[in-house]
């Protein structure tokens, strides 16, 4: 059985192409017209896609050669229990991003760190029950705060191996942006092992390659977290 599942972002479309459990394929399309010819020259079995930005519907249709097609929304069945108190305003990454943690750690309590435009923290319980988590300004978005909303503060580019004190008006803003980041991560982390004690930290999104290797505390960096979970909930759906 061959899925096609789409995870479609702020900035750009990520494609997964899964035999059953396993991805076997992946492209990234940052313009739709692209994303149209490869969708009207693919075959598979089964398609799922998720966007936050996008006409979902519409991409649908572009997939002429797959029979089975769904549009991740918060009433499509999903193998994990919504305990949001507004489902409606979810976004449908976070939903698939749980489930992407369920298939990994089935057993543990997970906390999905989300380090895309914006940082999101996603909360499931071992008996998968998502129960909500945390929303903050993503490293980019930080940057590009700092320099539209004041007069004389440059644009500045995130760089590795940043020094606590600055010395320049650049390495000022960039110590306060990413080492303010990854010290709001670390507490964070630090606040969720308070309540569970055998909580699994799992790391996806566009900027876990910048800061797996920074963080202190003990993660697990899962870039294609969120295309796992499309395919987890495309395979329950196909399956009831």
């Amino acid at each position: 059985m061959m899925n096609l599942v789409i995870d479609y972002g702020n900035s750009a479309a990520k494609v997964g192409i899964f035999d059953q459990h396993e991805l076997v394929e992946k492209h990234l399309f940052s313009e739709t017209t692209e994303l149209r010819k490869f969708l009207e020259n693919f075959s598979a079995d089964n398609f799922i896609i998720s966007s936050v930005k996008a006409d979902a519907l519409m991409i649908t249709e572009w997939a002429v050669n797959i029979k089975k097609k769904f549009v991740l929304s918060q009433t499509l069945p999903l193998p994990i229990e919504i305990q949001y108190a507004t489902p409606q305003t979810l976004g449908v990454d976070r939903i698939a991003g749980v489930c992407g943690a369920k298939v990994i750690f089935p057993n543990n309590d997970c906390l999905v760190i989300d380090t895309g435009t914006c940082i999101t923290y996603d909360m499931i319980t071992k008996d998968g029950h998502f129960i909500g988590g945390g929303i903050s300004p993503g490293l980019s978005m930080r940057f590009q705060a700092v320099h539209t909303f004041t007069t004389k503060l440059p644009l500045v580019k995130p760089k590795d191996d940043v020094p606590l004190i600055g010395n320049s008006t650049e390495s000022c803003i960039q110590s306060g942006v990413i080492n303010g980041l990854l010290e709001e991560i670390e507490g964070i982390i630090r606040l969720y092992r308070v309540k569970f004690a055998d909580l699994q930290v799992i790391l996806c999104g566009g900027d876990t390659g910048f800061f797996e290797n920074k963080l202190k505390a003990s993660i697990f960096a899962s870039p294609e977290l969120v295309l796992s979970g499309l395919n987890s909930i495309l395979i329950y759906n196909v399956n009831r």
